[in-house]
């Protein structure tokens, strides 16, 4: 495919570099549809089946019937509330704040007896392979959905099964390097995820109302092919999932290494317990991965946002002005008029930041070599999210504070977990280029979309807004360490987040490509042999923020919004008279 720029009109080197950015979107897109065309329409991911019809719809009113979502709560296997839906486990319980199962400790009764003929059947027919010792039953409504993850390797054998009752339901199958497919799973079929589908694919259920389906009225499963023609809007029901797995006491040997918490070489790190190992996960998962990955990092970091523009453009001519964490520097040379000073903690961004010809100098953000009060205002762009403890979170907003002069401001953004807000994703969702571009031709009515279950809008143009209380979020945390007191979760890029403290993966790129693989661990890794870094971050929840902020003293809140996923705060220092508080 050839491109002609020849045209009767000229295009300047921005809208020339737009241009071939979309054409090679474009290229890509096509390629990987014709990978999977050539393949035929009903392909799959290797090793997943779908068979339809597996039970009797007097079967699926049975087993359906005989869940007892009611039952008491002083019985083991009694039902869990989740936020998007509602889970009863089996056989073990399994314990979504690490993702594993505790294999020493069974429930006493194993798997309902009513699940046995089916699982004899199936055993005897082929379809499935061993028998189950673990049976988790999930229950959908219209608009929820499930995560896109992978099974834990080690928790788990190869098989995974789950028969969908009541409704049916696209599910999304993703592989590292980007490529998406979706699966029509129907009422009343079984899928069968072995292999590579199981170990390397992640699969989840987008929360949304309507699916977007074949048309053709003979179709059934499968994947959802991208001919316009022929797709049409499905309303969901009410959905009840069998998913049933054999736990795992050996660890696993599955070909897939470098996404294989049994056969991984590091050891992820756990949920920090005191500053001391707070300080040390920064240090390792912050500090250094920045370090590495400054380059690269800075190459994405070209263009400011908006609000933050604004913000330095307000202020008087002649205003002092700090950037803590000002990493490549984008927005030290927003304002010529008055005089701007940056520091991180990373030397090679500082570097590129006198390479530019920037004011900037290393340092901690926990403590800034500036003189109290010497700064008319300040910004922190991303990087309260990085401390681990709400104590250091705290630390670091109120260095900031210690900066200003009264009367002075500061805006701070931290990256939000609400990643869909007032009916729109976020820009780090909508970056998920492939399965965007094929909603995009697609062009659903934007009504049809499902939204995930969100607070509502803090946006206000003043504190008056309801937030968390501190000590709720310190409670919050508190509990997360005595719970979990395990491995952080790595993050699936481009996805929502299940989880306030996580690892998020960078795939360095580099020009020689000479660089050795650093082996990932998680659920999710890369095929291609680009370094993975895993940075920490505490993602915000919907008015945690601004409960923080409310504990720092001589401090008036002007201004708190959602901008693109962040959550974002304009504070005023407090002017302080005998005892009184004036802003």
């Amino acid at each position: 495919m050839e491109i002609n720029y020849q045209s009767n009109f000229k295009l300047n080197k921005t809208e020339k570099k737009f241009l071939r950015k979309q054409i090679k979107a474009r290229h890509t897109l096509l390629r990987h549809e014709a990978q999977w065309k050539e393949l035929g329409h009903q392909a799959l991911p290797p090793g997943l089946t779908v068979v339809e019809e597996i039970i009797s719809s007097e079967d699926e009113k049975m087993l359906l019937e005989s869940i007892n979502w009611t039952e008491d709560l002083d019985n083991q296997n009694f039902q869990k509330s989740l936020k998007h839906r509602r889970v009863k486990h089996f056989g073990y319980e399994f314990h979504y704040e690490n993702n594993n199962v505790d294999k020493d400790k069974p429930l006493p009764e194993g798997l309902p007896d009513i699940c046995d003929s089916f699982l004899e059947k199936w055993l005897a027919e082929g379809y499935i392979k061993c028998r189950p010792d673990q049976l988790t039953i999930n229950q959908y409504e219209p608009g929820q959905g499930i995560p896109a993850h992978i099974d834990t390797h080690s928790a788990f054998e190869d098989e995974i099964i789950s028969l969908s009752l009541g409704s049916e339901v696209v599910m999304d199958f993703k592989h590292p390097d980007g490529i998406t497919v979706q699966v029509m799973l129907p009422r009343r079929s079984l899928l069968v995820m072995t292999g590579e589908s199981r170990y390397l694919w992640t699969h989840g259920i987008t929360p949304r109302k309507f699916d977007t389906v074949q048309a053709s009225e003979d179709y059934k499963s499968g994947i959802i092919t991208s001919d316009i023609g022929d797709l049409t809007l499905r309303k969901r029901g009410i959905r009840t999932s069998f998913t049933f797995r054999k736990v795992r006491h050996m660890p696993c040997t599955c070909n897939y290494s470098l996404v294989c918490n049994s056969q991984r070489k590091e050891t992820p790190p756990s949920f920090p317990e005191s500053d001391k190992e707070a300080s040390q996960l920064e240090q390792e998962y912050v500090h250094q991965v920045y370090e590495e990955i400054a380059g690269h990092f800075s190459s994405t970091r070209h263009t400011p946002w908006p609000h933050i523009v604004a913000f330095l453009k307000a202020l008087p001519d002649g205003s002092i002005v700090a950037d803590i964490g000002c990493g490549n520097g984008k927005y030290l040379g927003i304002n010529k008029e008055f005089y701007m000073i940056g520091c991180d903690r990373s030397k090679n961004l500082v570097d590129i930041c006198r390479e530019r010809q920037f004011q900037a100098f290393v340092c901690d953000a926990l403590a800034v070599p500036v003189r109290s009060g010497s700064c008319d205002a300040c910004i922190s762009i991303a990087v309260i999210h990085h401390f681990a403890t709400a104590e250091r979170r705290v630390a670091a907003l109120r260095e900031i504070v210690r900066l200003l002069r009264p009367g002075g401001k500061a805006l701070i953004y931290v990256w939000a977990m609400e990643q869909e807000h007032n009916n729109q994703k976020s820009k780090y969702l909508r970056e998920n280029r492939i399965s965007q571009e094929k909603k995009e031709e697609i062009k659903c009515d934007k009504s049809t979309q499902g939204l995930l279950e969100q607070k509502s809008d803090i946006g206000s143009q003043n504190s008056a807004s309801s937030v968390l209380s501190i000590d709720y979020i310190q409670e919050k945390e508190s509990s997360s360490k005595t719970v979990t007191n395990s491995e952080l979760p790595i993050h699936t890029n481009r996805t929502s987040f299940h989880s306030q403290d996580v690892l998020v993966p960078w795939h360095l790129k580099t020009k020689t490509g000479k660089n050795k693989p650093v082996e990932p661990f998680g659920s999710v890794g890369s095929c291609d042999p680009s370094p993975v870094f895993h940075r920490y971050y505490h993602v915000f929840r919907d008015g945690e923020l601004e409960a923080t902020c409310q504990t720092l003293s001589n401090v008036i809140i002007l201004q708190s919004y959602y901008d693109q996923g962040n959550w974002c705060i304009i504070l005023q220092k407090a002017w302080v008279c005998y005892g009184a508080t004036w802003s």
